[in-house]
């Protein structure tokens, strides 16, 4: 198990870059991209970034961008539109994981 979970970090970094997938409306789709952020935006204001867990368990991560909330992230993209996240996720129930979103690019936080 620990060769898959070490694959996985090594493809989160080395691998394709994600990208921010943008749809309208308040609310996350219900499947979501295997690798892409989902940033939901209505009527110009961004609301939440959805994703799944990179570590492989799959699980749906929303996290809210939307002024005024807490706990809230501030998600940038690059020119080619590789996001950015901060502060870093950190799930506290599940797998546990703790990681930054980089450019696209999945560090994780030992």
């Amino acid at each position: 198990m620990k060769i898959v979970k070490w694959f996985r970090r090594l493809w989160g970094k080395y691998g394709p870059a994600r990208r921010l997938v943008i749809v309208e409306g308040d609310a996350l789709p219900d499947v979501l991209p295997n690798r892409d952020l989902v940033l939901t935006r209505d009527d110009g204001d961004d609301w939440s970034i959805g994703m799944r867990c990179p570590c492989g368990c799959g699980e749906r991560i929303e996290l809210m961008i939307l002024e005024g909330t807490r706990p809230r992230w501030d998600v940038k993209s690059n020119q080619t539109g590789q996001p950015s996240l901060n502060p870093s996720v950190w799930r506290n129930s599940g797998c546990r994981s703790h990681f930054w979103v980089r450019e696209g690019r999945i560090f994780w936080c030992d």
